[in-house]
Parts: C-alpha cells; sequence; structure tokens
C-alpha cells in the first residue's frame, strides 16, 4: 500500500511534528496590560487578559522587602516589549503559568538573575531551573537586589506566617 519511501516520508514528517511540539510551538504573543507583582503579569492575548505566573520562580510579596522593588523590575523588562508566553501550566487559582520572554529574553530567569525573585525549587523542574539556580547564587554572592538584605525571607516562608 505504501511505498518504502512515503513510509520513511510519513515517519519524517511525524518527526518533525513531534519536535516542533516539544520545543516553542506553544507560545503565544501578548501585550502586557499591568504587572501585578514581582512574579505575575496580565496579558492581552485574543482580546482577552490572562493572567499569567512566571514558571519557577518567587518574587517578595507587595509588601514584603522588595516587594515593591521586585514589581518594578519585572514592569522594566516587560513594558513596551515584545511578549511570548510558553504555557507550562495552569495554577490552582486558574492563572496560566509560563516562560514570559520579551523581545526573546526569558524574563523568569533575568529576575532572578538581577536578585529580584528566589528560584521556586518545589516547582521549578525544568531543565533551566539549574541555570537560574545558579545565577541565584552568584545574585547572592554579589548582593543584588532582595540579596542586599542581611536575612531575606523566601516568600514562601513569608506568607505561611501571615
Amino acid at each position: 500500500m505504501f511505498s518504502r519511501n512515503s513510509t520513511r516520508s510519513f515517519f519524517l514528517l511525524v518527526s518533525f511534528f513531534h519536535l516542533v511540539i516539544a520545543g516553542n510551538a506553544f507560545a503565544w504573543p501578548g501585550q502586557i496590560v499591568a504587572v501585578t507583582d514581582g512574579d505575575t503579569v496580565k496579558v492581552l492575548h485574543n482580546g482577552q487578559q490572562v493572567k499569567v505566573r512566571l514558571y519557577g520562580i518567587d518574587a517578595p510579596e507587595k509588601k514584603q522587602a522588595f516587594g515593591q522593588a521586585a514589581k518594578s523590575q519585572l514592569q522594566a523588562m516587560v513594558t513596551g516589549k515584545n511578549i511570548d508566553i510558553e504555557p507550562v501550566d495552569i495554577d490552582r487559582y486558574g492563572r496560566t503559568v509560563g516562560i514570559v520572554r520579551a523581545d526573546g529574553a526569558v524574563i523568569n530567569g533575568a529576575m532572578v538573575k538581577n536578585g529580584y525573585a528566589w528560584v521556586y525549587e518545589q516547582y521549578c523542574r525544568r531543565s533551566e531551573c539549574r541555570d537560574w539556580k545558579a545565577e541565584q547564587g552568584q545574585a547572592m554572592k554579589a548582593q543584588w537586589g532582595l540579596w542586599r538584605d542581611s536575612a531575606p525571607i523566601p516568600p514562601w516562608e513569608w506568607r505561611s506566617k501571615k
């Protein structure tokens, strides 16, 4: 029924689609409408507002030390930029959890690298989390952002005390 060449072509085509799907095929463009805090943005996508929680990181809460600074940092990184969201999950609050890129730069990692967020180890499972963890160590050593504080409290600990 199928020739050897058509079967080979079919398998090559299927393999190509698997590679595309495994990559960034499901990322979608959006426009930043608002920055809620240091790890959450509202994005306009297909005429609808979507709340997006940055995957794998946790920034200080708004009322926590460096909370406003983290929000300002995120705002500076995404305002006026071309935004792409790579959805990873939906959280219990119905927010899209994803990798946020602004003009191609991965904002999740940049927030950690600049010292305005922690790697959220409990939830960060992708390969880039190792890189972010190393960048967090560099930010700590250089005392960038929240690491200027002598005893920064991770947001998950801060929340549990409130």
